[in-house]
């Protein structure tokens, strides 16, 4: 039996992403081709290999049985071809979905340092904070706290370990008193952060007596966006509370008063994280050595 080739290709991609969206932006095609070339290569076959749901797709007995088979000849296809091209430049079109406190990545010297290294990848950066499948979303990688962080994924440190910190403006300190404890931060005017407007504020979590505890503050201003929290702060709005690395330039010159600081300890910090595979794009490759080479030489005194 003759089969298209090229609709071999886009079920391996369905069968090794998951789902027909991220195979989609894989290959740089549409959805619609996707699922037209499934339909085809099923019809061809007289069977069905793929359960498509809205979210996945599930491979069908058939269907692992056909990409157990093929994987092994394509993939060593895969590797002459690196082999040959070994010397190439890395190129394509690069996604990637960052947390919206992840300063290492969005204050931008990382970011232009690799742009500059490899002027034929095209960089998409998609800052939220929703908990998304970054598979099913058509994202090569992702970067967020670790604690977060699928464990089905291979996840590389971006820096060190990070540290949370609360400030309010010395305006606002001077009207209102300064909370001696975090259980105190309930008593006074507070910026929240949440992930999206359908969710709660984030709770404030401090450390004391080698226990961690949060805080249920009841904020009267609440916002997604870690730029507004810090605007407000600095208005003199109340006290606010995210990455220790976005608040130090404005504490260092003053605008800012660190509080609470005995109540807060460094934990592991941002990680780049994307799903493991036999075979590594060299866009992603690429990047990942980047990552590992200059995450930690990132200077964020230039954070505005």
């Amino acid at each position: 039996m003759r089969v298209d080739p090229n609709l071999l290709i886009v079920f391996l991609a369905v069968a090794e992403r998951g789902s027909l969206s991220a195979a989609a932006s894989h290959l740089d095609v549409t959805r619609s081709a996707v699922s037209q070339s499934l339909r085809r290569l099923e019809d061809r076959l007289g069977t069905a290999l793929v359960v498509r749901t809205t979210r996945s797709a599930r491979l069908t007995e058939t269907g692992v049985r056909l990409r157990d088979r093929l994987s092994g000849p394509f993939f060593e296809i895969n590797e002459s071809l690196d082999t040959i091209l070994g010397d190439a430049t890395p190129t394509g079109f690069l996604r990637l979905a960052v947390a919206s406190i992840a300063e290492r990545i969005l204050s931008g010297p990382l970011i232009a340092s690799f742009a500059e290294a490899y002027p034929g990848i095209m960089i998409d950066v998609t800052v939220t904070d929703a908990v998304i499948d970054i598979v099913e979303h058509g994202f090569d990688a992702g970067v967020r706290l670790g604690e977060v962080v699928e464990q089905d994924m291979i996840a590389v440190p971006v820096g060190g370990e990070i540290r949370e910190m609360a400030v309010a403006a010395p305006g606002f300190l001077a009207k209102y008193g300064c909370p001696e404890h975090p259980r105190d931060l309930t008593r006074f005017p507070c910026i929240g952060w949440r992930p999206s407007p359908d969710a709660a504020p984030y709770r404030w979590e401090f450390y004391e007596k080698g226990q961690i505890f949060s805080v249920q503050v009841d904020p009267q201003i609440t916002t997604n966006d870690p730029r507004f929290m810090l605007r407000s702060a600095l208005a003199g709005a109340g006290i606010t509370f995210t990455t220790e690395e976005t608040f130090q330039p404005y504490v260092d010159r003053g605008e800012l008063v660190s509080i609470l600081g005995d109540y807060l300890k460094p934990f592991p910090g941002f990680f780049l994280y994307f799903p493991a595979r036999r075979h590594m794009a060299p866009k992603l490759r690429a990047f990942v050595d980047h990552v590992r080479v200059h995450a930690d030489d990132i200077s964020m005194s230039n954070v505005v």
